[in-house]
């Protein structure tokens, strides 16, 4: 039964998961909710990672997933474990979506799309009564009233509570333009990249040469952490998720010092010395282009990165030792807008327990704005359906205490 003899009205500001899942939340326990979006639609950025298959949480040991937040762990551990990834697996299913986890432990809807599983959650959304209003943009508050821009003008709105959800800084063409920042000064850290391309300090001519081609398997080190998988070239760089698991210590390394020295493994599966091996077994008068290709297989764009990185009459042995450690400087990131998700927004010293903006009574946050970072793989998701939850549990909460008179 509800504590509520008239409903009280919450705003959500930004309709991405955390805060359509907050909706639910809270229309389904006797709030009257209105999200205001700025962009003509909601779940832009959802559909778009859906377009590659909407990889929404991880099936790793829930104490593995818990460090992939890094220094956020001890934040989001109480919001992930009161919602964890085998709950928005069943989430997930209650609208019709049934989930598989990959050969990596990745979890998927079984149509691999964002579409059908945002199509049901709305309609769940309208039959509780949730209200959206797109192409409204957040300004502030005058007085009490929330204010946006909208198609009609300036709007105000009243509400009891308001629970902030507008994402990072990233992307913005789908509506995470960080822009809310300015509202929050003295509480947000300065936005990163994370899950970043970087540049390398190769000359131009060698990125727009290779463009688009593919380093398939490869293996990739620093500062002792090892990934593997495959790395694109691109005009700007490199990318890859084997490259975005390592883009915070890259980052952070690279803001530091100016460069970070990233070890790349062109084949992870042989040893130095079975690639010796191999390449002694060639005959002695091919180029080393031609050994590296017959021996090892080696594609065009792996055999110029093996000739700058080692002599110009390199021993099989130096070659060997390169294709298992190829040193690569990185000198930046690709850019902020780039980027698959950001760093930096509202500290969580600047918020209680319950994910209340301190400095503003009432106002609560969730999801992407929150300075907190992690790989792909289906923590980013999971991150945000977590604190939305959070959040949500902690606006009714407020709202109960008003009741109450206990706030």
């Amino acid at each position: 039964m509800s504590p509520f003899s008239t409903p009280p009205v919450v705003a959500i500001v930004g309709a991405g998961p955390a805060g359509l899942f907050a909706a639910e939340y809270l229309s389904g326990h006797g709030c009257h909710v209105e999200i205001f979006e700025q962009m003509p639609s909601v779940g832009r950025k959802l559909l778009m990672a859906g377009r590659s298959g909407l990889n929404l949480t991880h099936s790793e040991p829930l104490d593995l997933f818990i460090t992939r937040y890094g220094p956020a762990q001890d934040w989001l551990t109480p919001a992930v474990l009161n919602f964890p990834p085998d709950a928005l697996r069943r989430w997930a299913e209650s609208l019709g979506q049934e989930c598989f986890s990959g050969s990596s432990g990745r979890v998927f809807p079984k149509s691999m799309k964002a579409s059908p599983l945002l199509r049901a959650w709305l309609n769940r959304l309208a039959e509780q009564g949730v209200q959206i209003r797109t192409r409204h943009r957040f300004t502030g508050w005058e007085a009490s009233r929330l204010t946006f821009e909208s198609p009609s003008g300036p709007v105000t709105f009243a509400a009891d509570a308001t629970l902030m959800a507008t994402g990072g800084a990233s992307w913005s063409r789908l509506g995470s333009d960080g822009r809310w920042a300015s509202l929050f000064p003295a509480e947000t850290s300065p936005f990163k990249p994370s899950n970043c391309g970087f540049m390398p300090n190769w000359p131009d001519d060698v990125l727009q040469r290779h463009d688009g081609e593919v380093l398939h398997s490869v293996g990739l080190s620093f500062q002792g952490t090892e990934t593997r998988g495959d790395l694109t070239i691109t005009p700007r760089g490199l990318e890859g998720s084997a490259l975005y698991a390592l883009s915070a210590s890259l980052r952070d390394a690279i803001t530091s010092t100016g460069t970070a020295t990233l070890s790349l493994d062109l084949r992870p599966p042989l040893s130095e010395d079975a690639i010796l091996k191999r390449l002694q077994n060639q005959r002695p008068r091919e180029s080393q282009s031609n050994r590296l290709r017959k021996a090892l297989s080696l594609d065009s764009a792996s055999r110029e990165f093996l000739r700058q990185a080692t002599p110009k009459q390199a021993t099989p042995l130096q070659l060997a030792r390169a294709i298992k450690a190829l040193p690569i400087v990185l000198t930046g990131t690709d850019t902020l807008d780039r980027a698959i998700s950001t760093a930096g927004g509202l500290r969580q010293d600047a918020l209680d327990e319950k994910f209340m903006v301190k400095a503003h009574p009432g106002v609560f946050a969730a999801g992407e704005m929150l300075d907190w970072e992690a790989p792909t793989g289906g923590y980013l998701l999971q991150g945000c359906f977590s604190t939305g939850l959070a959040a949500a549990k902690g606006v009714l909460g407020w709202l109960e205490s008003s009741v109450s008179g206990i706030r």
